[in-house]
């Protein structure tokens, strides 16, 4: 399937983040035309079949308790799916709303992973909150899905911020390796970039080899016809992009998920995790 025929996949779980996850979808369809699916899943515990409880309780002969325990089961699974339903049903209204007109919802049972899986071969972008409704907030916990979602797609991810803002100018973390200059292709050849002036920067000494790297992806960018230009830093990753996100600002950040210099331990370990935890716009993760 071509990537002009690939759906916005968007993941909602009726957190805080899903009314931002539906501004950012709605955003991503009018720069590209795609078509929006809307998922909700229902977890194990949540989806609907009748527990064996006849071995939970020895309590003999007391089925009226074990009965009165599979019907509460059955009332919670029951009211879970009535709630997911509910939780699409207000996600489609907004992308009809903000002018979407192909939008599509989709109420799964199971594993979130598992759900990626099947959906991935159609999506030309999953899309998820930041922190999902179980999130804590104080501690700024990320949800637990993000990072699942990311190891285990192929697809680029899109992490919402909390609120939706324009997206004028677009911050693409670049270290030379591979996820990078993947981050740049996918830059390069997608509409949701164009006409958005690009900034790469690199974070490290600046070395000849990757300098000249520097150069070649800022190539391929202007040869796409984006405004690009580079710049390097000195400092660790995730607090020299999160200054700059916020100084100049930048409305967006791209970079890929894993690299071979100090950004690898992004989304892989602490220093992504603690990127996407502090950065107020929404993440782009490339494979």
């Amino acid at each position: 399937m071509t990537e002009q025929h690939q759906k916005i996949v968007a993941l909602v779980d009726g957190s805080i983040y899903s009314a931002s996850l539906c501004e950012h979808a709605a955003w991503v369809a009018r720069r590209t035309g795609a078509p929006v699916e809307l998922i909700h899943v229902l977890g194990r515990r949540e989806a609907p079949g009748r527990q064996d409880l006849s071995g939970a309780i020895a309590l003999g002969a007391r089925t009226a308790l074990l009965e009165e325990l599979a019907t509460l089961d059955a009332q919670r699974a029951r009211l879970a799916s009535e709630r997911g339903r509910a939780i699409l049903e207000d996600a489609r209204a907004m992308l009809e709303q903000a002018g979407v007109t192909q939008v599509t919802t989709r109420l799964r049972h199971g594993d979130m992973i598992e759900t990626v899986a099947e959906v991935e071969a159609e999506a030309r972008v999953l899309m998820i909150g930041k922190r999902g409704e179980s999130a804590d907030f104080a501690k700024g916990h990320l949800g637990s899905n993000l990072e699942r979602v990311v190891r285990a797609s192929h697809r680029p991810v899109l992490v919402a911020a909390r609120a939706f803002r324009p997206i004028q100018r677009v911050l693409l973390a670049f270290d030379g390796g591979a996820s990078a200059q993947r981050a740049v292709e996918h830059v390069a050849r997608s509409p949701l970039f164009q006409g958005l002036p690009v900034r790469l920067v690199m974070v490290g000494e600046p070395a000849p080899q990757t300098q000249a790297a520097l150069a070649r992806a800022q190539t391929v960018l202007t040869g796409a016809g984006i405004a690009a230009d580079t710049a390097v830093q000195q400092g660790q990753p995730e607090q020299v992009l999160g200054q700059m996100v916020e100084e100049t600002p930048f409305d967006l950040l791209v970079m890929g998920a894993y690299g071979h210099s100090r950004i690898r331990s992004l989304i892989i370990g602490s220093t992504t995790t603690a990127m996407i935890r502090s950065c107020k716009v929404p993440v782009v993760l490339i494979r």
